[in-house]
């Protein structure tokens, strides 16, 4: 099964991001997912890892939660 991993940074307050791309991505795929954890972090970071490969980091991507969920998709219930 697939593990979402969401590192968030805690003292720039983006605790209610990462909340809103794990509830996304909960509503989108349920039971399909193994996990979705909230990994706390700081430097501004702000990454969605799947089974360890990052699908969304926001140096480099714009923060829209349906393209973070979109990136997410391919690789839920993807072989290993």
């Amino acid at each position: 099964m697939t593990r979402v991993e969401i590192e968030y940074c805690v003292p720039c307050g983006m605790l209610d991001r990462a909340q809103d791309v794990s509830r996304a991505v909960l509503e989108q795929f349920g039971e399909e997912l193994e996990e979705v954890a909230l990994v706390t972090g700081d430097h501004g970071v702000f990454v969605v890892r799947v089974d360890g490969e990052l699908v969304f980091d926001k140096e480099e991507d714009g923060y829209d939660v349906d393209d973070i969920v979109r990136a997410v998709k391919p690789h839920v219930g993807a072989a290993v």
